[in-house]
């Protein structure tokens, strides 16, 4: 038995050039695979802006005020006690789709936003955002959640949040 040329196997070429690529793969790809950069962010803009459509509902269902507060990573909803409340002095927890109250959104306690760094960097003036029994709300607002580009629009005659 002798070497025969029809041989099985790989070069050595082959094979380095072969772990070049699967580095360069590990370096660059994997990453975008596993981790999770912009959904956090992507998530908190969206509850946000969830919370606010429902807000305008809830104030238009319950024909009261609904007053919306913000601090800088979270978001909670509050509902006049009495019909005709022009302010949100008198409040009660307005109770969420989940049934839990106060609806709140928190970047600090929710484990799903753990590893990012989101918090709210524009909100409406004195952190307080109303919406009146029409739905309407006291003045038009622009919402932006840092790290993600899109800002959250509330318009200013309609209520329509965008």
């Amino acid at each position: 038995m002798g070497f025969t040329p029809l041989s099985r196997g790989f070069t050595l070429v082959e094979l380095v050039v072969t772990l070049i690529i699967i580095g360069i793969l590990a370096a660059f790809a994997a990453p975008r695979f596993f981790g999770t950069h912009g959904f956090e962010e992507r998530g908190f803009h969206d509850e946000t802006l969830s919370a606010l459509r429902y807000a305008q509902k809830a104030a238009i269902a319950q024909r009261r005020l609904v007053c919306v507060t913000f601090t800088a990573k979270t978001v909670t909803l509050r509902v006049a006690k009495i019909s005709g409340a022009t302010d949100c002095t008198d409040v009660a927890d307005l109770v969420g789709p989940d049934g839990k109250a106060p609806y709140t959104i928190d970047a600090t306690a929710d484990t799903k936003y753990r590893n990012a760094n989101i918090q709210f960097s524009a909100v409406p003036a004195g952190n307080v955002l109303t919406f009146d029994p029409l739905g309407k709300p006291d003045a038009g607002a622009t919402i932006t959640v840092s790290g993600f580009a899109p800002s959250i629009m509330v318009e200013a005659e309609t209520g329509y949040v965008h």
